[in-house]
């Protein structure tokens, strides 16, 4: 049988894989294991991993803590992407080893901003 889009063995595949990467980059980073200067002064939290359907191509969503030096924090992770996509694939037990993308979590920007709304004065009187 042929496996499509649309099996909820396959998503839930995925979804196992991203959250074991997201475990391991985020033990990775906390232990200071990537010699990079600004990794090392920056605390990164790996808010989610999207897994491809073959699970070769990983995205890896990350969120310096306050939001401080994004684009520093995220370039630092690109230039480090070949040992971090290493040290993933030796602590996985998978036939091919998963190509990270790293992107900035915007998440908790538009969790914000939706927040401000909710609390702007017309909206809180029609709330009422």
């Amino acid at each position: 049988m042929r496996q499509t889009e649309h099996n909820p063995e396959k998503s839930v595949r995925t979804l196992r894989v991203g959250e074991q990467v997201r475990h391991i980059l985020s033990e990775v980073l906390q232990r200071g294991d990537v010699h990079d200067e600004t990794l090392a002064t920056h605390l990164v939290s790996v808010t989610e991993v999207r897994m491809s359907p073959d699970l070769r191509h990983a995205t890896v969503f990350v969120k310096p803590l306050f939001g401080k030096d994004e684009e520093a924090v995220i370039k630092a992770l690109r230039t480090n992407t070949a040992y971090l996509q290493r040290e993933v694939a030796r602590r996985m037990k998978m036939k091919y080893a998963a190509k990270l993308k790293f992107i900035a979590d915007e998440s908790f920007d538009e969790g914000s901003h939706i927040d401000t709304l909710l609390r702007a004065p017309g909206v809180a009187r029609d709330l009422d």
